[in-house]
């Protein structure tokens, strides 16, 4: 059966859908959603019945849910102000309201020249000239070549090639070229300032796969599709044991480099132009590239530059989001005073909320919020929620290990915070994660681990009064005294107004767990 409406078809034979004529490439789960839509669009559509259909029973969250919705949307020209094609029923459900005509499929083939025009949801073609450059970060990861000789191991390098396209397309930040349009460059050596062209994007990622014996080597390069320069490149060498495992880890270490990358040399490229002359994206782009340096003068200078994207850009959503999260964790470590901007940090997270429901940053902001008040159950849901929203996100994943370890559930924060040191090695929260760990350990009552941790990450972060607190509070319960005394000095010469009345007021120690972070600190000389 093929649906029509508006300027688009849906096949359900070929699980295709057209607009104006071109394919549009999305994800089978999206076509899905929209199938079920139409097939039921005589009535209003309630979760529990796309749980059901669409995730095969499976309960996901109501930000994965919109997300989804939002992707349909923007696939067949509606949106959530208009609601042409796609209506929302408030506390009822969903409704197709479009007109649509059925037709049975005639079975005759697709013309070369119809395969040629596959492109993404968000086409930049206008006019006949090649594609003009989008306002964000743009990519196209290129198909890896097998370089193992052995025909049986294409489907592998295709399969990581479809797997990093699918992951990126989940970041906000990105625009990416879908998986038909980079997969015609297959077998061929392109120069990637062609293919940048030839695309409309900045970025270009290639890779290979070569197996010898049990053991694979993954290579992957990331070039600036502009000058042709290399931005980045790293070779990843495994056992060749569960071959889709494999798949999905290669997948995550790739991601957990390149996004971080990509941003850095967005924020390269800002930093040459005058602050007066910046879009939203160049202005959140710069604040960035301060905000991860993670002191208290770079988060400064990001927080100014982020000030200026909301007042400029007030319905950008991840400049609310950013701006809210930098303000939480200037107060989190020690930068700012703590709780100073809470109200207003609240307020920028709940609106990036209300302007992109799919921005993970809005999601990771709010999580904190609720995690500074020791609310944990809020606050996982808000960090597994942006975890929804992007699948490689270490930051959200170390996140639930710290609520969750300060809430004393030690086990489960320690899979989490192994989880995000694995999927971003060199991230720069993985002082925060060695502290959570180090809080982790302490509520378990492995105290020499526990300090153990809690030096790894003041070797991290030098002067943190945090890593200073657990770390006086771990060694006094361990009983080595004197050591707890001096890292207690510390925290004096940090923090001057350290008391157990302001721990009581600000630590994110839930009550339950508070009692027992206060012994080992009144160990260690803590007075009231």
């Amino acid at each position: 059966m093929i649906y029509f409406f508006e300027d688009c078809s849906l096949d359900e034979n070929r699980r295709e859908l057209r607009r104006a004529n071109h394919l549009v490439a999305i994800e089978p789960q999206v076509f899905d959603l929209l199938q079920y839509l139409i097939r039921n669009r005589e009535r209003v559509v309630c979760k529990d019945d796309l749980f059901t259909h669409v995730w095969n029973g499976r309960i996901v969250s109501e930000s994965t849910l919109t997300s989804r919705i939002t992707i349909v949307r923007q696939a067949i020209g509606d949106n959530g102000a208009e609601q042409k094609l796609i209506r929302t029923i408030p506390r009822k459900g969903i409704r197709f309201v479009g007109l649509v005509r059925e037709e049975q499929n005639s079975g005759g083939e697709i013309s070369a020249s119809q395969v040629a025009q596959v492109i993404p949801p968000a086409t930049l073609f206008g006019g006949n000239g090649p594609p003009r450059l989008p306002d964000k970060p743009s990519i196209a990861v290129l198909p890896f070549a097998n370089m193992s000789g052995d025909i049986e191991q294409e489907y592998f390098s295709d399969g990581i090639t479809e797997d990093i396209i699918t992951a990126l397309s989940r970041l906000r930040w990105f625009f990416v070229i879908a998986r038909n349009s980079t997969f015609a460059y297959k077998g061929r050596n392109t120069d990637v300032r062609l293919v940048g062209l030839d695309l409309g994007v900045r970025y270009i990622l290639e890779g290979s796969v070569r197996k010898s014996g049990h053991r694979v080597r993954i290579t992957s390069q990331l070039s600036d599709a502009m000058s042709g320069n290399h931005i980045w490149a790293e070779r990843y060498d495994r056992e060749l044991t569960e071959i889709f495992a494999l798949q999905d880890e290669i997948t995550v270490c790739v991601m957990a480099a390149i996004e971080p990358k990509l941003l850095a040399a967005e924020a390269s490229r800002a930093e040459t132009r005058s602050i007066d002359d910046l879009d939203a994206w160049d202005l959140v782009a710069r604040a960035l590239s301060h905000f991860w340096k993670l002191t208290a003068i770079e988060n400064k200078a990001a927080v100014s530059i982020l000030r200026q994207a909301v007042e400029h850009h007030p319905s950008y959503a991840p400049a609310h989001s950013m701006l809210a999260f930098a303000l939480l964790v200037s107060s989190y470590v020690g930068w700012s005073v703590v709780g100073s901007d809470r109200v207003f940090a609240a307020q920028l997270a709940n609106r990036a909320a209300e302007l992109d429901n799919s921005d993970p940053w809005a999601h990771m902001a709010l999580g904190f919020l609720a995690m500074t008040i020791r609310q944990t159950v809020q606050a996982v849901r808000h960090f597994q929620a942006a975890l929804d929203l992007n699948p490689n996100f270490a930051a959200a994943t170390g996140s639930i290990g710290i609520a969750l370890a300060h809430d004393g559930q030690s086990g489960e924060a320690m899979r989490h915070f192994e989880q995000a040191m694995r999927m971003s090695p060199r991230d720069p929260f993985n002082s925060f994660f060695a502290f959570g760990i180090s809080v982790a350990q302490y509520l378990a009552g492995c105290f020499p681990d526990a300090a153990k941790w809690a030096q790894e990450g003041l070797q991290l972060r030098p002067g943190s009064p945090g890593g200073y607190r657990i770390l006086s509070a771990s060694l006094a319960q361990a009983g080595n005294i004197k050591e707890a005394q001096a890292a207690m000095s510390m925290v004096r010469q940090l923090q001057p107004n350290i008391s157990t009345a302001w721990i009581k007021q600000w630590s994110t120690f839930t009550e339950e767990q508070m009692e027992k972070y206060l012994e080992g600190l009144r160990k260690a000389g803590l007075t009231d």
